[in-house]
């Protein structure tokens, strides 16, 4: 994890810890690397509760209750996150989907990304486009979701 990375996830823990907030993930995309963050995070067990990576279709739809017509569409990542929050029994959940590459999906171009974050009522959405090949849209996908997290918590 680099550094960047590293200095998120403590924020978050150390936010997470201060405000007693339960935070979880539903991936796609990430398939699981967001989870990965928290849990190196400081004292992780006592603020993240978990993460679903729902990387297949049926997943989305039949553990995280997705109606969206399509799973690359901000209203699946804003199902995912208010999915897991529900599941997970988390304050905050954020979720994210989209267009890892290297090859247009569904019209849309590769580094297509869509993020929410649950918090209680209230669900912050976000559309990215990043530049790069699979693994840098992750790596870049990684990134904004933990600040939009951080944000959603300060």
């Amino acid at each position: 994890m680099s550094e960047d990375l590293d200095q998120l996830t403590t924020e978050i823990a150390e936010l997470a810890r201060e405000r007693g907030t339960v935070i979880a993930a539903a991936e796609s995309l990430t398939s699981g690397a967001i989870s990965s963050a928290f849990g190196r995070g400081e004292q992780a067990s006592e603020w993240f509760a978990g993460g679903v990576v729902a990387y297949a279709e049926r997943v989305k739809r039949d553990v995280l209750g997705v109606t969206a017509a399509s799973v690359l569409t901000a209203q699946c990542a804003r199902e995912l996150a208010t999915g897991a929050a529900r599941l997970l029994g988390a304050d905050v959940a954020v979720a994210v989907t989209g267009v890892g590459g290297p090859d247009p999906e569904e019209g849309l171009p590769p580094g297509t990304v869509y993020a929410a974050v649950s918090a209680g009522d209230d669900v912050t959405e976000a559309v990215w486009r990043f530049d790069g090949d699979p693994s840098a849209v992750v790596e870049q996908t990684v990134r904004a979701a933990l600040e939009l997290v951080r944000s959603t918590i300060a």
